[in-house]
């Protein structure tokens, strides 16, 4: 099957856009932005997101036992490309971005829908991804406005 072919099928599901958050073990501050993020259990609060074995922070996020979703609001596109692109455009992680932080030390960004901090509970083997398993120990959910939409390789408004 051709993976090109494939992964603009599967771009055809609309997808709200996160940003998972994290601090190294050195205390440097990592950000990704994500479209694989769903909910698991309610009880205990579990939530998933997925991980490319390719990404720079990928032995950070298996390793460090902890991270934070950021459910962006739509005009949180500029934060979406931002992590997006880090290390490309010779900018650090998070310059220019308002964040605060809770009991992980992972930042947690300004202005989401949404923010959950977990704690990893499982990491499963998913091809050339990981399924991270969290389970939520604190969140904040703000509800005023829409999310940011991604589909078919394009930010969409609802």
């Amino acid at each position: 099957m051709d993976t090109v072919t494939f992964r603009n099928a599967c771009g055809q599901f609309a997808t709200g856009v996160t940003v998972i958050t994290t601090i190294g073990p050195g205390g440097e501050l990592i950000g990704v932005t994500a479209n694989s993020f769903s909910s698991v259990s309610l009880a205990p609060p579990l939530l998933l997101f997925c991980l490319g074995r390719d990404a720079t922070s990928f032995s950070t996020f298996q390793s460090i036992g902890h991270f934070a979703i950021n459910v962006l609001h739509e005009d949180q596109k500029d934060d979406c490309m931002h992590f997006a692109r880090v290390g490309d455009d010779g900018r650090k992680p998070f310059e220019g971005i308002d964040y605060e932080t809770w009991d992980t030390g992972a930042p947690i960004l300004s202005g989401c829908l949404a923010n959950f901090e977990c704690t990893t509970e499982n990491i499963h083997d998913a091809g050339d991804h990981v399924i991270m398993v969290g389970r939520v120990n604190r969140m904040r959910a703000e509800g005023e406005g829409k999310p940011l939409i991604f589909h078919a390789g394009k930010f969409h408004q609802i």
